[in-house]
């Protein structure tokens, strides 16, 4: 059915096509002006109903032009890998073969400065191949100088501030080698580094660059009968076995709050995104499909080449989250609960597409996506269909349901079949308590936990209000009860001694 469902979407795409060639060619012929109104896009804009087949969805966002190094007054970018957007909005860009860290405005319009080298102990020094970069709430300036094996903290002009570089502790195996290409930093300056090779997790430094331990780890389940194999075979049967050691972590962003979202390759497909709260426990939440792993119908067939390989997230606001895909250049969304909210992008020449999409930020309401073949950051903006289902899921995040209700409503004009929008209006009009319209949407939108929790509420809500009316009528029925019993008792006592006059031989 998956492969039923995706060659109608090929088909209908190829209809739109051959529809707007053909509304091309009568205007040019004839020039009689012909209304289209599909802008066509690069890629596929697709959503899961309840069932997990994709359905069509309006697109959420579209390409809105692209930033390379010519366009802002420098050379090319040369296989970028990293960008941030610092607290007063300039955007840092980690120009990784060009060893240096590219600063634009905020419109990315221009180059506000280059760093390529600093002052380390009265001497010159430079970057190797920097990979990641980040920018913290007190503006100071973090860069993974990769081949350098550190971290490097810079004022945002470019002064050296200090390093951070050769962590040591017993808990690091031995000959461990330091290679960062990802860092962040949260509100209380704690370090936060993805090095190369380090499956363990995380690696936390304080704010004066002491290294704490690993953060996160990602535990690795082994079932009984894989443990009871590797335990009765050969050694060289256990060296050809699986390695069951943790996933690397591939990317990294931090909210207001401080946890720290993290992705990761996930070779089932069902969680490449982790929440880590300050103990760097994984509190996210997966919605109704248990799943945070990118694409669906990958899973299912896998003719399309398995799972998806998210290599970085960005936090956005209000509980909203986005992925990025390298293997199919997908960017996927979600909410706070896990749910789908939408899905763009893929991998193309064309303007909107990618090649290797490495890293992905927010820049005012823009989602832009840095491609490090092609040496450029791609914009996407949001359509009215984008805009409203963030508007709604926002509004759900600050606990203004109902007002949610009437943006709902709206994204069902432009989709009637969205099933996140009737599970919206349920969760609203459940709130409200009005339990009956909420089960009504609730299972239009195929929602069965909180279907579950209004049809409860209705229940006790009718129990409630006809207390009164249940309790007549029990009342009503236990005196006709005792009543009946009364004269049946009476009955059956006159038969009685009926029969027993008749056996006596006399009369009564």
């Amino acid at each position: 059915k998956t492969d039923v469902r995706r060659g109608v979407m090929k088909k209908t795409t190829i209809i739109k096509r051959t529809a707007i060639l053909l509304c091309t060619a009568v205007m040019a012929v004839t020039g009689i002006p012909v209304n289209v109104y599909a802008d066509e896009l690069p890629y596929d804009t697709y959503n899961y109903n309840y069932r997990e087949y994709i359905v069509e969805t309006p697109a959420a966002y579209v390409p809105n032009g692209s930033v390379t190094g010519q366009n802002v007054g420098t050379t090319n970018f040369v296989e970028p890998q990293d960008l941030c957007v610092a607290p007063d909005g300039e955007v840092y860009v980690a120009d990784t073969k060009n060893n240096r860290i590219v600063v634009l405005n905020h419109e990315m319009t221009q180059t506000i400065r280059i760093i390529d080298s600093f002052v380390n102990d009265g001497k010159q020094d430079s970057f190797d191949q920097p990979y990641g970069v980040c920018v913290s709430e007190n503006g100071a300036l973090y860069v993974a100088d990769s081949m350098h094996k550190r971290i490097v903290v810079l004022t945002p002009e470019g002064e050296f501030i200090k390093i951070i570089e050769n962590p040591q502790s017993e808990i690091l195996e031995e000959g461990f080698d330091f290679i960062p290409i990802k860092v962040t930093v949260d509100y209380a300056d704690r370090v936060y580094v993805i090095s190369r090779n380090a499956f363990e997790g995380i690696l936390l430094f304080e704010s004066d660059g002491s290294f704490t331990g690993y953060y996160g780890t990602i535990e690795v389940k082994i079932t009984l009968w894989e443990k009871f194999w590797r335990k009765i075979a050969t050694k060289e049967e256990r060296s050809k076995q699986q390695l069951y050691i943790p996933t690397e972590f591939t990317g990294m962003d931090v909210d207001p709050g401080g946890f720290i979202y993290a992705t990761n390759i996930d070779s089932e497909g069902k969680q490449a995104v982790r929440r880590l709260n300050p103990q760097g426990k994984d509190v996210i939440q997966k919605g109704e499909n248990q799943n945070v792993g990118g694409d669906l119908w990958v899973i299912q067939n896998g003719k399309y080449g398995g799972p998806s390989e998210i290599t970085d997230v960005v936090y956005r606001d209000k509980g909203i989250y986005s992925l990025l895909d390298r293997k199919r250049g997908r960017v996927f969304t979600y909410d706070k609960e896990g749910n789908f909210l939408y899905i763009f992008g893929g991998l193309g020449t064309q303007e909107g597409t990618f090649t290797t999409p490495v890293a992905i930020e927010m820049v005012d309401d823009e989602l832009v996506v840095l491609d490090s073949y092609y040496g450029a950051i791609m914009k996407f903006s949001a359509t009215k269909y984008g805009s409203l289902i963030n508007e709604a899921v926002g509004l759900r995040y600050d606990g203004d349901e109902t007002q949610a209700i009437d943006i709902w409503q709206q994204v069902l004009k432009l989709d009637e079949n969205n099933e996140l929008a009737n599970s919206g209006i349920g969760k609203a009009y459940l709130t409200a308590g009005e339990n009956k319209t909420a089960m009504k949407y609730l299972e239009l939108g195929m929602n069965r936990k909180y279907y579950s929790v209004a049809w409860k509420r209705y229940r006790n809500e009718i129990l409630t209000e006809n207390m009164n009316v249940f309790m007549t009528i029990l009342g009503i029925l236990i005196v006709f009860g005792l009543v009946y019993k009364y004269f049946l008792k009476k009955k059956i006592k006159a038969c009685r001694a009926q029969k027993k006059a008749k056996q006596e031989g006399g009369f009564t």
